[in-house]
């Protein structure tokens, strides 16, 4: 069931119902929102519709797990829809940067039949068939051009669903193909109503920070589900609570539990919490203490935002930016 994106589904189902279902969607917003499960039971819903009995569709893009069409997209097996991702490369085993142009139109180096296979032929199960690209970001430029002569004279009955992080990036002639569905955050009950369904087990005081974590994205909260982000940020509250005396073994201890691989989720978590952190206890903050605590946010922020991408040293990371916590802390840092 999808969870939250109520105006989405009711924009591109009122456009199907409506008998003027434009043939391509930009589906646009960060990563993480939720774009490609939209994406997908968006695909699952007007299959379904298409192919006739209305018996086991609901609300929004509801569909009963044993509805047929539900069953044959579960096993991968619906011949009216195709998703086009990156996929690895036959030769070397590793996932291709890109979506190739031999995804769409060859079949000689790309596992599976190309796109231009689904056309060679009417829509076997209904009148409509459906693609989803996840994601045009990742399509080189060959078969964004392949992809765009699709797009410029589309097969009858057919639905393209693009998804795109970065849509200012992306080909003007693509964007001016499709119709934008613009994704935004979602309300923090939906985020939580994400985790509880994805992560079942997960402890309510580690669901809670994850949904102030992920200020809206889903995806963002899921990626720290493992890493006990309501101990990390206790863990935070105790070292600004901590007298000076204290503060420096807190910080060290601190640096030297998430600098092992093993702590390599906590250790990104902690890159993500800790500068979101300060800016929260900067909110409360006036005056000269306002000012400490923004110059300590914005060195945290400068070094986190770079450490894993040029490879520093997790545990020397972790002791300054914990530092800079423990120098302006006071007590009165987020629970």
């Amino acid at each position: 069931m999808l969870i939250g994106h109520r105006e989405q589904v009711a924009t591109l189902r009122a456009a199907f119902e409506s008998g003027r279902m434009h043939h391509a969607w930009l589906l646009a917003g960060r990563k993480g929102l939720g774009k490609a499960s939209f994406a997908r039971a968006a695909a699952t819903w007007v299959l379904a519709r298409a192919a006739g009995p209305q018996a086991g569709i609901g609300e929004g893009f509801d569909v009963d797990d044993d509805h047929p069409t539900a069953h044959l997209i579960a096993a991968g097996s619906h011949l009216d829809l195709r998703t086009l991702e990156r996929v690895p490369n036959p030769k070397t085993g590793t996932m291709r940067a890109e979506i190739a142009i031999d995804q769409l139109v060859r079949r000689d180096t790309s596992p599976g039949e190309p796109l231009r296979s689904l056309f060679q032929s009417t829509p076997a199960l209904s009148d409509w068939r459906v693609v989803i690209i996840d994601s045009l970001d990742e399509m080189n430029r060959s078969a964004a051009n392949a992809l765009l002569k699709h797009l410029e004279e589309p097969p009858p009955g057919t639905l393209f669903l693009c998804i795109s992080h970065s849509p200012g990036r992306l080909l003007p002639t693509l964007r001016s193909r499709c119709r934008r569905l613009a994704f935004g955050p979602l309300d923090d009950s939906d985020v939580d109503a994400v985790l509880a369904a994805e992560v079942p087990d997960l402890s309510l005081h580690d669901r809670d920070a994850l949904v102030a974590l992920a200020q809206g994205v889903p995806g963002h909260a899921l990626r720290f589900a493992e890493a006990g982000i309501a101990q990390l940020r206790q863990d935070l509250a105790a070292l600004a609570a901590a007298p000076p005396i204290t503060s420096g073994a807190r910080t060290l201890a601190l640096a030297k539990s998430l600098s092992g691989k093993a702590s390599a989720s906590r250790y990104e978590a902690f890159l993500e919490l800790a500068p979101a952190t300060l800016a929260a206890a900067a909110r409360n903050r006036r005056g000269p203490a306002l000012d400490r605590t923004v110059t300590a946010w914005e060195r945290a922020n400068r070094l986190a935002a770079g450490a894993v991408g040029l490879q520093l040293d997790p545990q020397s990371v972790v002791f300054e930016i914990a530092g800079l916590i423990a120098e302006v802390g006071h007590g009165d840092m987020p629970q």
